[in-house]
């Protein structure tokens, strides 16, 4: 019924436009849907899928409304599984029309956030990290930890990640300022007496008038100043009120602003973690591993990094990276309250601009080299670091991903990550003893355990393109009937002609879900499937050198194994031509001495001590290869009468 179904909406984008909604309709696509589609507006708006029960499947924003709604029945589109399955499903449409593609990103986000489909990417916290609240719509605010997020006019300081050093920031608010830990609502509720907060000098009694709600509220102007990384502002405000207290003699007071300086100048700020290029910055950090995805802010605050948040993506499997990575930025980043004036981004998206205009005062930027470049490459590597932990807590990975994984994956454009990769090599003697080798690399690092070797017998001759579709067609056959786990990569050792053939054979056996590429040795040249220019990567790159030492550990097993299999042909070859000597006794000389010629260099001890031999056929054995005899007759022992001659042939 399925195919049935994507056979009829296929059909239906070849009807003329006059006739769309009755041949829609005919064709199995909702009435109600393509009554909707001849009267759609080409301006900026957004468009929601629905099923039967009116449930929202999809939300999605578009430029031109019509034309993008219409793009769902194309051939091409309902090539996407996603696509289909949210088709079979649909059978409402509505629309918003809106001034512009801003305002569509800005709607499109906030819907999904209403009604969370199912088809579109979802971002989730896997932990609930703890914030420092301060609740500045109050008349007088509190400090106040929390594990939620709410739209209520407080300020938020966080996540924090390490709970260490929420705790070390909370201690120093409580050691330097007097916020008042009670929950009065204040002034509303007001108690008779102050608490023991005001006697041991923790609190100023605002709740009892002793503290005016302006030195209150400047206090808290002072916190939020700390919280937020600018210390220096801090230290000079309380530097100017313990001045002020010495100058009218209040020297109780100026002596407790000085100690408090003392905290604020030889302390470290508590959320800091790492130095980092001057200014205020927000920087995004990206990393993707099949449909699940990580992406990382870094808020850089006077040059110092003050706090790491992050959301996982998921339902990504159709969507490329700038798509996760814009969906994302609407989703979350649009909405956060504090944002710097530059987002530096690790690459382009399609809705970078639209984004841009609903930022505000925020201008989007992809630096190439520099400090700044340097500062995403961070971020990317802890958004890789904050994927492997997703990955390890759900049991999906055995251990962690190196760099250079990441990386291949960045710069060939890899839909997923290649955690394990397999290389294959073909190796021959001058078009003789053709062989070949696959080894698999698991996290960057050889598994010898999934080494294979294989002699090429379907031919003969040498013919490297057969031979490699051969290989991969034998390797991949018994991975699937054995239902054992497919790499995520295939490395070719060749060029295009043998990349060719290793497509050819994963084609045939329809298997699509695997990246392929073929690493030339002549210039270190990446072919991949359907691109005409080989890729280079820099010579010092990391990614390169793992597929080089990939590409040399196959052709190391490839090498050894054919050089055995030559052994063994030329030791069967030279005892063939020697009377007594059958396969059981070639195979026995071949096990005990490895060739002819260790066979050469054997006492008659040695070769007397093989099963099937004895002292006489050695001694005769040596004779028939060529070696002066070393011993005489007289010395020679008959053989025991259960020894086969040598003048019959073993079978």
């Amino acid at each position: 019924m399925s195919a049935e179904h994507d056979q009829r909406l296929s059909d239906a984008l070849l009807v003329p436009e006059d006739d769309w909604t009755s041949a829609a309709i005919a064709r199995g696509m909702p009435p109600s849907v393509a009554q909707k589609l001849p009267h759609l507006p080409e301006s900026p708006g957004v468009y929601l899928w629905k099923d039967a029960e009116g449930q929202v499947l999809y939300v999605g924003k578009a430029k031109r409304l019509r034309s993008r709604v219409k793009s769902y029945w194309a051939q091409d589109h309902l090539s996407s599984p996603k696509t289909r399955g949210l088709m079979r499903k649909v059978r409402e449409l509505d629309t918003i029309v809106v001034p512009s593609e801003s305002h569509a990103l800005i709607l499109e986000a906030t819907l999904i956030k209403e009604y969370h489909p199912r088809f579109n990417i979802a971002l989730r916290d896997d932990k609930s990290y703890p914030y420092i609240k301060v609740t500045v719509q109050e008349p007088f605010p509190r400090v106040i930890v929390t594990r939620r997020l709410q739209d209520d006019g407080a300020r938020y300081f966080g996540p924090y990640t390490d709970v260490g050093s929420m705790r070390r920031a909370l201690n120093v608010v409580k050691r330097i300022f007097t916020v008042r830990s009670c929950h009065y609502n204040l002034p509303r509720e007001v108690p008779e007496r102050p608490c023991l907060d005001y006697f041991i000098k923790r609190c100023q009694a605002p709740c009892v008038g002793y503290q005016t709600t302006g030195d209150y509220r400047a206090m808290i102007d002072e916190v939020v100043w700390f919280l937020d990384g600018r210390t220096s502002e801090v230290v000079r405000h309380v530097r100017e009120r313990m001045l002020d207290a010495s100058e009218r003699l209040d020297f109780e007071r100026a002596g407790e602003l000085r100690d408090a300086l003392r905290h604020l100048e030889f302390m470290e700020e508590p959320t800091v973690v790492l130095e980092v290029e001057g200014g205020d910055r927000d920087v995004v950090g990206y990393a993707r591993d099949g449909e699940d995805a990580c992406v990382v802010i870094m808020r850089i605050r006077g040059g110092k990094l003050l706090a790491r948040d992050h959301r996982l993506v998921e339902h990504a499997e159709d969507e490329d990276d700038g798509a996760v990575l814009g969906a994302c930025l609407a989703q979350w980043y649009r909405t956060a309250e504090a944002r710097a004036a530059d987002l530096l981004v690790p690459f382009d998206f399609e809705d970078r601009e639209s984004l841009e205009a609903s930022l505000e005062s925020t201008k989007i930027r992809i630096p190439q080299r520099g400090p700044r470049r340097a500062l995403v490459d961070l971020a990317d590597k802890n958004a890789q670091h904050l994927l492997e932990e997703f990955k390890l807590a759900a049991l999906e990975a055995d251990e962690r991903a190196v760099d250079p994984v990441y990386e291949l994956q960045r710069e060939l454009g890899l839909p997923r990550l290649p955690r394990s990769l397999i290389c294959f090599d073909i190796s021959h003697a001058q078009g003789t003893d053709v062989v070949a080798s696959a080894v698999w690399f698991e996290n960057g690092r050889p598994k010898r355990a999934e080494y294979r070797k294989f002699k090429i017998a379907i031919f003969e001759g040498n013919d490297d393109f057969k031979s490699m579709h051969e290989v991969v067609t034998r390797y991949f056959t018994r991975r699937v009937t054995e239902e054992l786990v497919l790499p995520d990569l295939a490395v070719i050792d060749g060029g295009k002609g043998q990349l060719g053939a290793a497509r050819a054979a994963l084609d045939a056996l329809g298997i699509t879900s695997i990246g392929l590429i073929s690493l030339a040795k002549r210039d270190e040249e990446i072919f991949l499937p359907g691109r005409s220019d080989p890729v280079r990567l820099p010579r010092r790159s990391p990614a390169l050198r793992m597929l080089q030492q990939a590409r040399d550990e196959a052709h190391r097993f490839a090498v050894t194994f054919q050089r055995q299999k030559r052994a063994a042909r030329t030791i069967t070859s030279e005892l063939l031509k020697i009377p007594g000597v059958g396969p059981t006794k070639r195979r026995a000389l071949l096990t005990a001495f490895g060739s002819v010629q260790g066979v050469r260099e054997a006492s008659v001890e040695q070769i007397a001590a093989v099963p099937g031999f004895g002292p006489g056929s050695a001694e005769r054995l040596l004779s028939a290869l060529g070696v002066p005899s070393r011993v005489t007759p007289a010395d020679i022992p008959t053989d025991p009468p259960s020894d086969v001659s040598l003048d019959s042939t073993l079978e």
